[in-house]
């Protein structure tokens, strides 16, 4: 398998950053992951990191490549929130740790997608976006019953309002287990927390890596860029991503 990788986390104009991301990668399979702790609850932070550990310890232990992808990523997102379920048990329920996630599993020239909240993927080819991931949010909702624009979603007052989540209660979290999409030689996949998409428009996004650019130039370019947009109170800005070269 033939890739090339990146990954950034960028504070913000926050005081802590509570995003956290990282890449798996074996010889038959890898694995981008984005995970948001929710501010607004207690240690997010730390909410984050155990979700990603968790999520990468899965990936590591795991056969690859995977016989049932979308089942790997269904359990390991479940396992997640148990973990952070667990983590908040002894905090009341409004201030337990929640985090949002979103996974992009790549073998045999296929991606699969998973995500929980308003972290998102994005599959990108020849400078547009090809697809991406709906949020779990109120203001997707809007969007998708035409009463808002993609361009008034960052001012939207309910911007921030996710409809699920890792951790919190023990029920497991609506989540979304995409299905099989076929990978063209090029093709870049990428994995990014809301401080990161909310500052930038789909052409933005769809120029990463374009023009000969490498994956970690590009990925700076547009963190840096996302954090100017959301000045002076832009959100922790961290994104993953993925371009596919083939396969020997």
């Amino acid at each position: 398998m033939q890739v090339e990788f990146a990954e950034l986390s960028l504070i913000g104009d926050r005081d802590e950053n509570q995003d956290r991301v990282a890449v798996g990668r074996s010889a038959n399979a890898a694995l981008l992951v984005a995970v948001d702790g929710m501010g607004g609850h207690a240690d997010g932070a730390r909410a984050a990191a155990v979700a990603t550990e968790t999520v990468i310890e899965a990936f590591r232990r795991a056969t690859q490549p995977l016989f049932d992808p979308q089942g790997f990523l269904h359990l390991t997102i479940g396992r997640a929130h148990a973990n952070l379920v667990q983590l908040g048990a002894e905090v009341r329920m409004e201030a337990r740790p929640r985090a949002t996630c979103a996974l992009c599993l790549v073998q045999d020239g296929i991606a699969f997608f998973a995500h929980v909240g308003d972290s998102r993927i994005y599959h990108l080819r020849q400078r547009q976006v090809l697809d991406r991931t709906r949020d779990h949010s109120h203001v997707e909702l809007l969007l998708q019953e035409g009463l808002i624009t993609e361009e008034e979603i960052s001012d939207h007052p309910m911007r921030n309002f996710v409809e699920c989540c890792l951790g919190g209660n023990f029920a497991l979290p609506g989540m979304s287990v995409g299905g099989a999409r076929r990978l063209a030689p090029g093709d870049v996949l990428l994995v990014c927390t809301d401080g990161f998409w909310s500052g930038l428009g789909d052409a933005d996004v769809a120029s990463l890596g374009t023009a000969g650019e490498a994956l970690d130039q590009g990925l700076r370019r547009l963190a840096e860029l996302a954090v100017r947009n959301n000045g002076p109170h832009s959100d922790n800005t961290s994104a993953a991503t993925l371009r596919w070269l083939g396969q020997r």
